[in-house]
């Protein structure tokens, strides 16, 4: 039964490019007519019981069977699997694209709005659950000057991961309107790439917040290790508790930080924004987004990879900040920057295989690069995309036109580190 249901589901998906499946009952079958800019796939079910829960569940099914060895790519691999299987039905080509059962749409929309709560205990077990599990993980394959945990930006074809994470940091500094005497605010630091990118460039004094205490260790090292110790400091606290001490700052940035906010809590995280920033503040919200109306989170990447986490809408991200009278001045849409940051990422973690296999075994390698796939797919082909929203609160704390902007990032890109800092 649900061997043939697969068949029927892989026959009507797959057009272009070529899957060859081998079932666990030893029959074969082909999928797709070879076509240019779609690889060719060959799969093996070593089990009756990956098939199972495939039809259940699309993503968690494939997932769980690809880190178990119950689904092996024997030819091609998981990067190409994804990208066959989501190319041939790209979002912005489908009027009707569904994931998976109705039955686990409606559990994956349940499970979105529990997690949406997302409350200050709850956010930090989530974020440690990702962040916690050690800085060795990402020190091999994130970019070394800035250890960039979130899209890049690559205004040329032929930059590298470092200049492309280089080229993010100037072009969102550029849209802050940076000045050397302002107070900044980090909200998600990370390990203290754009909040030490900022006071070497800049001089400004800023203050990165978390709640991973692996990530504030490694930034504190490396805000040292800098020599902007003096203009830097981060804490390990929620932003809704920062808010509640009263602190204004002249410039909020934000990167890959909202995705692990929640739905229920977007109106709380705005406002609390409006009342760290000053009344002629600016602030950069810089998130993975949805190009089409609010949806929920896939059951692979709330049980295993961001729990609580949830992609946000523009429509409800911006009616969100309304709320709190923020006005979004700019906005931009990096529809296809993440696939190739993301792609880098999938490139060294497969060199690196066998360093990640010593440190977490080889299910986890798995999971990792099943999960980098899955995510280029979904920004190649997918709904995924990334926005970056410029918000004031007075509609006069800014240039009138956007020149600005282009200006001073051509400016940041060829700048020394400002005169204040020794090194």
């Amino acid at each position: 039964m649900y061997k043939a249901l697969l068949e029927r589901f892989l026959g009507k998906i797959i057009r272009k490019g070529v899957l060859e499946v081998t079932f666990a009952d030893g029959t074969q079958r082909r999928f797709g007519l070879p076509a240019p800019g779609f690889p060719e796939v060959a799969v093996r079910f070593t089990s009756a019981a990956a098939q199972r829960k495939i039809v259940h569940d699309t993503s968690l099914g494939a997932g769980e069977a690809f880190m178990d060895g119950e689904l092996v790519i024997e030819r091609g691999d998981v990067m190409e699997m994804a990208a066959l299987l989501r190319g041939n039905s790209p979002w912005d080509r489908e009027r009707d694209m569904r994931e998976g059962s109705g039955l686990a749409e409606f559990f994956d929309r349940a499970a979105t709005v529990v997690d949406g709560i997302n409350r200050a205990a709850r956010a930090k077990k989530n974020i440690a659950h990702h962040y916690d599990i050690g800085n060795d993980l990402y020190t091999l394959f994130l970019d070394r000057d800035h250890m960039q945990y979130s899209c890049a930006y690559w205004p040329h074809d032929d930059m590298t991961l470092e200049q492309a994470q280089e080229a993010k940091l100037a072009h969102i500094a550029a849209k802050l309107a940076l000045a050397p005497d302002q107070r900044v605010l980090d909200i998600g630091c990370g390990w203290g790439g754009m909040a030490i990118y900022i006071a070497r460039k800049v001089g400004a004094e800023v203050l990165g917040i978390t709640l991973s205490e692996e990530q504030l260790a490694l930034a504190r090292e490396r805000a040292q290790a800098a020599g902007v110790a003096d203009r830097v400091r981060f804490e390990l606290v929620d932003y809704r508790d920062l808010a509640a001490r009263g602190e204004t700052f002249d410039r909020i940035v934000s990167v890959g930080m909202f995705e692990h906010v929640g739905q229920a809590q977007f109106k709380r995280f705005f406002r609390d924004c409006a009342a760290l920033l000053t009344h002629d503040g600016v602030m950069l919200l810089h998130t993975i987004g949805r190009m089409g109306s609010p949806g929920s989170t896939d059951a692979f990447t709330r049980k295993y990879i961001f729990p609580g986490g949830y992609i946000p809408a523009l429509s409800e991200t911006v009616a969100a900040g309304e709320q709190s009278r923020l006005i979004a001045a700019d906005v931009e849409n990096l529809r296809l920057h993440y696939a190739r940051t993301l792609r880098e990422w999938y490139k060294r973690c497969t060199v690196q295989k066998h360093a990640i296999v010593a440190l977490y075994g080889e299910r986890f390698y798995r999971m990792w690069i099943f999960y980098l796939a899955g995510a280029t797919a979904a920004f190649e082909s997918g709904s995924m995309c990334n926005y970056q929203i410029q918000y004031v609160r007075n509609r006069r704390a800014l240039p009138l036109s956007r020149d600005y902007m282009a200006e001073r990032e051509t400016e940041l890109l060829s700048a020394q580190p400002h005169p204040a800092i020794a090194k």
